[in-house]
């Protein structure tokens, strides 16, 4: 056996360490002499004090490091953090895929906060009635395309402006939104599925945005704004027209999509 000047010399762990890890139970000697108190190291115990004076330079604290070392089995410590690095690499990975989401997001909210400050003003008009053809869905909002398409594959040549999404729901739902795929027709035609009827007439609180769909909160904090600062009262459902968005091929540059955020109002008697 090594005295504990030997083994500190072995392990590069000094002798206070090494006494400071006797107490602590982190690194106990083979044998404590019971005359003198002078403490006994094995050769097998090299490895261990070696990987503990490792691990204690990556700022590993006692506790996790006493963890670590209880889950060594026959293997040996060195398989031990052969796997330990497998999980840190694992978790790097997931790491690494965070940030790049972080840089994301924060890119996105800037460039959201500078379409904001360039956006349209805020206004008021009358929407004139209109014949639709609409499908109503219950979903995300992303399954919005799947109606589209099939009004557009149904009605083709009748088609005579922007497609247009009514909303009936009064707060963000994320799995079960309540919604409707609308596009304006010439004349009505019959298609199972689908609603054709005249959308009425209304008077609306209006703005346009330009950009992602996802940055659109900022656009509707603008109109929600307007219509409380006059006291309207909000009538569903309210409307979104897609003026420049995805194509039916390619999706294009979501910083380029063009949507006016139409929300029907009532003008309380007083105002």
């Amino acid at each position: 056996m090594f005295t504990i000047g030997e083994f500190s010399k072995l392990s590069g762990l000094t002798v206070k360490t090494l006494r400071f890890y006797h107490e602590e139970g982190l690194l106990l000697p083979a044998f404590v002499d019971p005359d003198t108190g002078y403490r006994y190291y094995e050769e097998r115990q090299i490895e261990t004090g070696r990987v503990i004076a490792y691990l204690r330079n990556l700022e590993l604290s006692i506790s996790d490091i006493k963890e670590l070392l209880g889950r060594a089995d026959e293997a040996g410590l060195l398989e031990l953090l052969e796997r330990q690095r497998s999980q840190i690499k694992q978790q790097i990975k997931r790491l690494q895929k965070t940030v790049r989401s972080l840089d994301q997001f924060i890119s996105e909210e800037r460039q959201g906060l500078a379409m904001a400050e360039i956006s349209e003003d805020v206004s008021e008009k009358n929407l004139d009635a209109m014949l639709v053809a609409g499908i109503r869905m219950k979903g995300r909002y992303s399954e919005c395309g799947k109606g589209f398409a099939r009004l557009g594959r149904s009605f083709g040549r009748l088609i005579c402006g922007k497609p247009l999404l009514l909303h009936y729901d009064n707060e963000f739902r994320e799995e079960d939104a309540d919604f409707e795929a609308c596009l304006p027709i010439r004349q009505r035609k019959s298609v199972e599925g689908a609603s054709v009827r005249e959308l009425p007439g209304v008077r609306c609180v209006a703005l346009i945005h330009t950009g992602p769909y996802d940055q659109m909160g900022r656009s509707y904090a603008k109109v929600l704004k307007w219509i409380k600062e006059r006291n309207y009262k909000v009538v569903q459902p309210t409307r979104e027209v897609y003026l420049k968005g995805p194509g039916m091929i390619f999706r294009g540059n979501p910083k380029n999509y063009v949507t006016e955020i139409q929300i029907p109002v009532e003008i309380m008697i007083g105002n």
